[in-house]
């Protein structure tokens, strides 16, 4: 029989070591023959971010020896540090960002120089095998002593020991760089300031001249208020991209050589696109001829489906995950990461004919336990009003352990929770942080405000100049629908995030009277310190977001929390990297100081070496449950059992 337990005190098994002990993070999933490849991003060992392979015989074997990262700085959060070929693999390791080449059962190697003593450094992502002329081509971003940031396309030729030579120039960023089956065109995407990836991008190709350079480069798709994503070439020779020129990110597929923009494969209102903020996203991949799997997501679900290019006929796959990312083909077969809200993100393998799944590699193995397990809290999807009769969405997660029960007539303290980016969304998948809350008694809302991606162009489009004004209201509504229909305490309601969202977590406390605490992990104070110091890839989202700095300082000064820092009242605990060069500490210690000195409550951890995100077990760990004793200290009132 369960005991009766205040809301917010239960006891529970998912404890912040069980966490930080048995959890992993899972990305760039890549295919090398019959081999599997993903990188996991280990806690326990520094946060070290480690190539596994998978052998057709199902042996895991660990590629990336210690002292080395697989992880690149590029744009600052990264993604796709490596490119493998025949058991070969080029990666860029985090500690100097130089390129290596590792052999198998051999050290790795540097291609490029290290980085120069008040000089420049070079940073490499994203990359691929010209095998024709043994080098790798990818995306290099130079950092010059004298602070300028420049990106180009490159190609490293391992013999060359130079930091790489120069196949295009002249635009502020590239992606995506894809070489035809036959060696003999390169297609990339490209696009500049003030415009992100999912606002504006190019489609670019170029013919490969003999001595390996470009030639005849030309823009065939995209522009400034079009977002084109991940142009993959067909064996046959023709390039399929996404692009949300008609308000949804769709498939196209068009004749390099006849010069049209792109015909829709799947017209529906539905995504197959994702906010670039990381390199090495895909969400298709060609099975055979004419045949592509493919991952979309459509009136918040997502799906994984085969499409047949010469019917246009999309026929869903019925599987037992939520939602799919990093789409490979291996064999005939799917290889991608998957997740439920039953499961954790996992690598698997799918049988496109039968459905079959067999997963590889679990982000967190202790998920399995069926103890942990009948804890688990299942998330359902909350559609409420906001601003301007529109409608918004979140996931609402209840309090659930089956050990105890509350009070009848009780209603659960609620922790509103702020996705970054802002241009990011909430994910359904089993995440053990929240349940680390839902079983103790305490719910959850992961809030997909306006301005997340998933919902369409114009969705997206709701944040346009409104950062600091949309977000906060959705927030603020979706929380209030949550306490009105009965689903949360309205005097015992917080408010969580990361980044982007720590910036929502501390503008609704400095603005708005709803929420009696919350937590900033390195979260934006000062957006116009942010428009003034951050990183190149950032440096003009702003723009669109607020409006151009310095011409509208006033609105910077309006939307910044520090300017409302006197008119808050309501405990807050910052969570901060030493070594954060997306939100600066100084922006946090801004904040800290003005909190103090007006005898507001105020925690405020400072964690050494780290950065934009926290990747140490113990910083990890220390973090979580700081949050929940300040919580229950100064909000929650409710005593606490471990």
């Amino acid at each position: 029989m369960a005991e009766i337990l205040p809301y917010g005190s239960w006891r529970s098994a998912i404890t912040s070591d069980l966490i930080v002990g048995e959890t992993v993070g899972l990305l760039d999933v890549a295919v090398d023959g019959d081999d599997i490849y993903w990188i996991e991003g280990r806690p326990s060992d520094g946060g070290r971010n480690i190539l596994v392979r998978r052998s057709p015989d199902g042996q895991l074997t660990d590629i990336t020896p210690a002292g080395f990262s697989a992880r690149t700085r590029v744009h600052e959060y990264g993604g796709a540090a490596a490119t493998i070929y025949n058991r070969a693999v080029w990666f860029s390791n985090f500690a100097d960002q130089r390129l290596y080449r590792q052999e198998p059962g051999a050290a790795p190697v540097a291609l490029t120089p290290p980085p120069e003593a008040g000089g420049s450094n070079w940073r490499y992502a994203e990359g691929r095998i010209d095998t024709t002329r043994n080098r790798w081509i990818g995306v290099r971003e130079e950092h010059a002593g004298d602070g300028t940031v420049t990106n180009t396309l490159v190609a490293v030729d391992p013999a060359g020991q130079g930091p790489g030579r120069v196949l295009a120039r002249g635009h502020d960023f590239y992606a995506t760089p894809r070489l035809s089956p036959d060696g003999k065109c390169l297609s990339w995407l490209t696009w500049d300031h003030p415009n992100m990836p999912w606002v504006g991008t190019e489609l670019w190709i170029a013919r490969v001249a003999g001595d390996g350079g470009l030639t005849e480069p030309r823009c065939i798709a995209g522009g400034p208020s079009e977002s084109i994503f991940l142009p993959e070439w067909t064996p046959d020779g023709s390039l399929i991209f996404v692009s949300d020129r008609t308000g949804w990110w769709n498939l196209y597929g068009c004749d390099p050589k006849g010069g049209d923009a792109g015909r829709p494969l799947c017209p529906r209102e539905a995504e197959f696109g994702r906010a670039q903020w990381v390199f090495g996203q895909s969400t298709y991949a060609f099975l055979a001829p004419g045949r592509l799997a493919c991952a979309f997501t459509e009136e918040g679900r997502s799906r994984l489906a085969i499409l047949d290019l010469n019917s246009g006929v999309l026929n869903p796959l019925d599987l037992p995950y939520a939602e799919f990312g990093y789409v490979r083909a291996v064999g005939g077969r799917i290889v991608c990461l998957a997740g439920s809200p039953a499961d954790p993100t996992s690598v698997v393998i799918v049988d496109p004919e039968t459905g079959a799944c067999e997963g590889l590699r679990q982000a967190a193995t202790v998920a399995a336990d069926p103890q942990l397990r009948r804890c688990f809290s299942a998330p359902r999807p909350l559609e409420f009003p906001t601003e301007g009769g529109l409608t918004a969405f979140a996931h609402y997660y209840p309090p659930h352990n089956p050990d105890y029960e509350a009070a009848q007539g009780e209603k659960p303290p609620l922790v509103v929770k702020c996705h970054g980016g802002p241009t990011s969304s909430a994910s359904s998948v089993l995440d053990l942080r929240i349940q680390y809350w839902t079983s103790r008694g305490i719910a959850v809302l992961d809030v997909d405000y306006g301005g997340s991606t998933g919902y369409g162009r114009a969705y997206r489009g709701r944040l346009e100049g409104q950062w600091g004004v949309v977000d906060v209201d959705d927030c603020v509504n979706a929380a209030r629908h949550a306490a009105a229909s009965g689903l949360a305490d309205p005097d015992r309601m917080v408010i969580t995030g990361g980044s982007a969202g720590g910036f929502t977590v501390l503008a609704a406390l400095a603005r708005r009277d709803l929420f009696r605490g919350g937590a900033s992990y390195y979260g934006v104070s000062d957006i116009a310190a942010l428009a003034r110091d951050t990183h190149k890839f950032e440096s003009r989202y702003l723009d669109w977001l607020i409006g151009a700095y310095p011409d509208r300082a006033d609105l910077y000064a309006e939307r910044s929390p520090v300017t409302h820092a006197a008119g808050l009242r309501r405990p807050v605990i910052f969570f901060q990297g030493s070594e954060d060069r997306i939100v600066p500490p100084n922006q946090t210690e801004t904040m800290v100081d003005a909190l103090r000195g007006q005898g507001i409550p105020v925690g405020y951890f400072l964690f050494s070496g780290e950065q934009h995100g926290f990747r140490r077990a113990e910083n990890i760990k220390r973090a979580l449950d700081a949050e929940l004793y300040f919580y229950a200290a100064l909000v929650f009132r409710t005593p606490l059992s471990f």
